[in-house]
């Protein structure tokens, strides 16, 4: 939906029936925090060979997020990766070429995938891997939030008895002082009752009853364990337990390959192409300390033992 026209009260109104206003995870600084990491270490599962004018972090996020890159022979530049839209369709319904612009560009081109360039995907079904960040970013930004909110209210517990609206006011202002670590705070007289005493009442003394920010973090790295297990990285992504037999590592660095294979086949089968093509030293395979955990899961089995 275009945001042209529309004002941010709209635009709102129209967000808030598929995001509710009271749940702020999507969109927000915590969520992208978590993200931009996550992206970060499924790039660090395989390791690119790649012609140093290349510039590979473009490489990277472009066919990571996007889901493919076209390489083409540009009159300027020579052979160069560059992102690009898919169009037409082939006689089993895939695209049948590429549309490239670039404002540096003299021209537009119009590769045919196969004769004129090499679309490099990184998914059978030419999608990115972003879904599966956004999702456990969402889901660690949910817990990271959480957590905070349990800390911040595991320090205090009371009930603040106001007459009117503008005690309460200056309540919340003398516990926002307090909160934020002030080291002095003044109240005005009339939050005292006539004894001289500040009108607070103590709610729950017991507030370690309600404090679960311990499991919120176990859920968050167990959240990440998934995340890892998704992207390729070996890793034990069981309960801490006294036993953990190795049987049951090693089925977790199956579950590990499993994805991450159909993602090596496809960049290692559209690499051969740009070599056959262009002639180009392009390449692709598990990281050097990763293909230890990938092949049998010897690596990883040690770290989890």
């Amino acid at each position: 939906m275009s945001n042209n026209g529309y004002g941010y009260d709209f635009i709102n109104g129209y967000n808030s029936v598929v995001s509710p206003s009271t749940v702020h995870v999507k969109n927000t600084g915590l969520a992208r925090f978590f993200k931009r990491y996550l992206l970060q270490e499924a790039f660090s599962v395989f390791d690119w060979t790649m012609p140093d004018s290349w510039d590979k972090n473009y490489f990277l996020y472009v066919l990571y997020i996007i889901g493919y890159i076209g390489i083409i022979d540009t009159d300027l530049f020579g052979v160069i990766p560059q992102h690009g839209g898919l169009g037409g369709y082939n006689v089993f319904y895939q695209p049948q070429y590429m549309l490239i612009n670039n404002p540096l560009f003299k021209k537009t081109y119009k590769p045919v995938i196969g004769e004129d360039c090499v679309c490099l995907r990184l998914e059978p079904d030419y999608c990115g891997i972003y879904d599966i960040v956004d999702y456990y970013g969402d889901l660690m930004a949910l817990c990271a939030e959480a957590a905070g909110g349990n800390l911040l209210n595991s320090k205090l517990s009371f009930i603040f008895a106001a007459d009117n609206k503008a005690s309460a006011e200056s309540f919340k202002k003398l516990y926002d002082q307090i909160a934020s670590g002030e080291p002095a705070a003044f109240a005005d007289k009339n939050l005292f009752d006539d004894e001289g005493n500040l009108r607070v009442t103590m709610f729950n003394q017991d507030v370690g009853s309600n404090f679960i920010a311990d499991r919120l973090l176990d859920t968050m790295r167990t959240i990440r364990c998934q995340f890892l297990t998704d992207i390729g990285i070996p890793n034990a992504n069981t309960d801490k337990r006294e036993r953990l037999i190795t049987d049951e590592v090693n089925a977790n660095n199956f579950e590990t390959r499993a994805k991450c294979s159909v993602w090596l086949d496809e960049l290692q089968k559209g690499c051969r192409k740009v070599k056959e093509m262009f002639g180009v030293e392009l390449w692709v395979d598990w990281r050097k300390d990763l293909k230890g955990g990938a092949d049998n899961g010897d690596s990883a089995s040690d770290s989890a033992l």
